[in-house]
C-alpha cells in the first residue's frame, strides 16, 4: 500500500505542473478584435510583389497587449512575413498586414492573434475570411491601389509607439545595479533550468522501479516543451518569440518536482532499501 501511494503521488505533482505551465485562456487578457476594413479592399484580393494586404481593426482589452495576424490557406499556415506590433492599451483603432514570402501563395483566411507572444500568453481572438492570392498565381493583376490615408496613419502611430517604447527602456536608470540584478536573475534562471535535466538524469541513473518512472517524468515533460517550440518555430517562426523564457519555466517546475521526488523518497524510506 504504501508503495503504490508513492507512486500515485509524483503524478499528482506532475498534474499540477502541467496546469501551471499551460495556464488557462481565462488568466489571460481580455482581448477583443473587429476588422473596420482592408486595403486593399474585397473578398477577393490580387497582391502585386511587395504589396502588403492591411487590416484595420477595432480593439478593446483590459490590459497591455500586442496584436498579430497569422494568413492560413485550407488550415494550413502561409510563408509570409507579418508586422511587428507596439504594446496596446485600452480601446482604439490598430494597423496589421502581411506579405508573401517568395515564391507566394494564396491565403483563405486570416487568424488575429493577441497577447505577450509567448505560447500560453497569446491566442486566437478573431478571424477574417478572405481570398488573398499572389500576382504570380493569378493572371492580369491589376496595378496597386493608392494606399488610403488610414493606412499611413496607423502606421505611423504605431512606429512611433515602439520608438518612444525603446527609447524609454535606453533612458532608464543605468546605475550598474540594475545590470547587476538582472544578470544574477538570468544566471539563476539558467541554473534552475538546466537543474529540470541534470536533476532527472541523475535520478533515472539511480533509481530503479517506480521511483526511476517518477524521475522520467520532469525529463518527458522537457523534452516535450523543447518538441513543442521546435514544431511551432517550423511552422511559424514567431510563435515562440519568448522560448527561452518557456524553458527556464518549464525548467523550474521540473526541478521543483525532482526536488520533491527526493524528499518523498528520503521520507518513503526508500533509500535505506536500496531505492526499489
Amino acid at each position: 500500500m504504501r508503495a503504490r501511494s508513492c507512486v500515485v503521488f509524483p503524478w499528482f505533482i506532475l498534474a499540477l505542473m502541467l496546469s501551471a505551465l499551460f495556464p488557462s485562456a481565462t488568466a489571460q487578457a481580455q482581448v477583443t478584435v473587429r476588422v473596420l476594413e482592408t486595403h486593399p479592399a474585397g473578398s477577393e484580393v490580387t497582391l502585386t510583389p511587395r504589396q502588403n494586404f492591411h487590416l484595420r481593426l477595432a480593439y478593446s482589452t483590459d490590459s497591455p497587449t500586442q496584436i498579430w495576424i497569422r494568413p492560413y490557406f485550407q488550415g494550413k499556415p502561409v510563408n509570409a512575413g507579418t508586422n511587428p506590433s507596439p504594446v496596446y492599451h485600452g480601446s482604439g483603432e490598430a494597423l496589421v498586414w502581411f506579405f508573401f514570402l517568395p515564391p507566394g501563395g494564396q491565403v483563405d483566411e486570416i487568424r488575429i492573434v493577441a497577447g505577450d507572444g509567448s505560447t500560453g500568453g497569446t491566442s486566437v481572438v478573431a478571424g477574417y475570411r478572405v481570398r488573398v492570392v499572389a500576382a504570380s498565381a493569378a493572371a492580369g493583376a491589376a496595378t496597386p491601389e493608392p494606399e488610403p490615408a488610414w493606412v499611413s496613419e496607423l502606421r505611423d502611430r504605431a512606429q512611433s509607439a515602439m520608438q518612444e517604447a525603446q527609447l524609454e527602456r535606453m533612458q532608464g536608470p543605468d546605475d550598474g545595479s540594475g545590470f547587476l540584478l538582472m544578470g544574477s536573475l538570468m544566471l539563476l534562471l539558467l541554473l534552475v533550468g538546466l537543474l529540470g535535466f541534470v536533476l532527472p538524469i541523475w535520478m533515472l541513473k539511480r533509481w530503479h522501479g517506480g521511483w526511476r518512472i517518477a524521475a522520467a517524468m520532469p525529463l518527458a515533460l522537457m523534452l516535450l516543451v523543447v518538441l513543442n517550440i521546435v514544431v511551432g518555430v517550423a511552422f511559424n517562426p514567431r510563435s515562440h518569440n519568448l522560448w527561452p523564457f518557456e524553458i527556464l519555466m518549464a525548467g523550474a517546475l521540473c526541478s521543483v518536482f525532482s526536488l520533491l521526488l527526493l524528499l518523498a523518497r528520503k521520507f518513503s524510506g526508500a533509500n535505506a532499501r536500496g531505492g526499489r
